[in-house]
């Protein structure tokens, strides 16, 4: 794999595409060779597409991937609406996922969401069956905190959630906000202050509005889910970490349990979502995950 220490200035060659679906405009990203098998990549909430990492896409686009990436509603410069005021239903971000496929002509991809991406792809995978070849499903939950048994979010993490008070017109402020909130879901993991820095900055300017990306917290959620878990039928991989203070291990060891054929990897002493220090191994199961279920072998260093 390639060295992940230092990270670069944008390397992908593809440019940013606007594409329609359900009536609204959305803006996509590919990244790598359309011949390869796709994976498409789903963030949570209130994250645009920059939150995928320009080199951790490139990596999985190096080891053969055709990769792609978007931004939500409300997020990046995809169509907004006004903040507090979402019209639109969990539903439709599910729908969403289906369209941007549609967008690139692919009848069925790999699918790798992340948090309440993770919800996303879940119930794409029940509701658009034939649309999903595999999933990947990272820092993410069967249903939410303390459904029937599965812990809440830290006592430290609700802390820090219940204190922090946001200006959404002061951009300097929505910058500290992110760098925080970013840090207090490191866990033990190194934490990249300047890098994480710098990435939300990108997200601010480049963010249509960026008081709209509370949105996603207002809209009306998912109808319960948890129990058709079972009847998802296509091969499916769980990434935890140990130390996530919003979805801790065991829900992920729950989606693993009750998801048939489903196999767990944890990230020791890793928190919640794509650290750097991870991600040569990240990829690297994905990249094993992706082969198996597309008939392909793995290309790129360290294959």
């Amino acid at each position: 794999m390639p060295s992940v220490k230092r990270r670069r200035r944008r390397t992908s060659a593809t440019a940013e595409r606007m594409i329609e679906t359900n009536n609204v405009e959305l803006c996509t990203e590919p990244l790598g060779d359309p011949a390869r098998p796709p994976i498409l990549l789903v963030m949570g909430m209130g994250g645009s597409m920059i939150w995928w990492e320009d080199d951790f896409c490139r990596m999985l686009a190096d080891g053969g991937r055709f990769v792609i990436r978007y931004d939500h509603r409300d997020t990046g410069r995809s169509v907004t609406d006004p903040p507090g005021r979402p019209d639109y239903s969990f539903a439709e971000l599910v729908s969403d996922a289906a369209g941007v496929l549609d967008a690139y002509g692919i009848r069925a991809a790999h699918v790798l969401g992340i948090s309440m991406g993770g919800a996303i792809a879940q119930l794409l995978a029940l509701d658009f069956a034939d649309r999903v070849l595999s999933l990947v499903l990272m820092s993410t939950s069967p249903a939410g905190p303390g459904d029937r048994g599965l812990p809440p979010m830290t006592q430290e993490y609700a802390r820090f959630v219940a204190s922090s008070e946001m200006d959404w017109s002061d951009a300097a402020a929505v910058i500290e906000y992110i760098v925080a909130d970013s840090r207090a879901l490191a866990g033990g993991r190194p934490f990249d202050e300047a890098g994480i820095r710098e990435l939300a900055a990108r997200d601010v300017e480049r963010t249509r509005n960026v008081a709209s990306a509370q949105n996603h917290a207002a809209i009306s959620g998912a109808a319960r889910w948890r129990e058709r878990l079972p009847s998802i039928a296509v091969p499916t991989l769980v990434i935890h970490g140990t130390a996530d203070p919003l979805f801790e291990v065991e829900h992920g060891v729950a989606l693993a349990e009750e998801i048939p054929g489903a196999r767990l990897l944890t990230l020791e002493r890793s928190a919640h979502g794509l650290n750097r220090a991870d991600w040569a191994t990240i990829v690297r199961a994905i990249l094993d995950h992706t082969a198996l279920f597309s008939g392909t072998s793995i290309d790129g260093p360290g294959a």
